[in-house]
């Protein structure tokens, strides 16, 4: 008889894990966010201070930047380094763990450029699809 390939999600359930409280869910919601996206992408190059990565998301309030970078630094994907100067400065910067995720983000990234026109003509599709309804 052929062996039958498990889903993730099934291997999951075989194991025990409770998918209403999945650890890997928790990290895929930060990991996911709009926000935790760009921030990455602009800390892939080196290390940022906060009023740069500010102007670099000018689109982003200093509450959300502030709140997705304490998610980053909590889920140990970024690094928080406070400077002793007058006033202090601090910068952030990706850590050996952050760094590692821009290879699967980098390549979810390059999947969607591929993809974004049979995206767009689908939604073209649907949308008049929809109209005629």
């Amino acid at each position: 008889m052929q062996d039958l390939k498990l889903s993730k999600r099934d291997e999951w359930e075989a194991m025990g894990f409770d998918l209403n409280n999945c650890p890997v869910r928790s990290v895929l919601d930060h990991v996911g966010a709009k926000w935790t996206v760009l921030i990455l992408f602009e800390l892939q190059n080196g290390a940022q201070r906060f009023n740069a990565l500010g102007r670099a998301l000018p689109d982003i309030s200093k509450r959300m930047l502030t709140q997705t970078l304490r998610d980053l630094e909590r889920d140990g994907m970024v690094k928080r380094q406070v400077f002793d100067t007058k006033p202090p400065s601090v910068a952030y910067s990706l850590t050996d763990m952050g760094q590692s995720l821009m290879t699967p983000l980098l390549g979810l990234v390059g999947w969607a450029e591929a993809q974004m026109p049979a995206v767009q003509t689908a939604r073209k599709a649907y949308d008049e699809q929809a109209a005629r309804l």
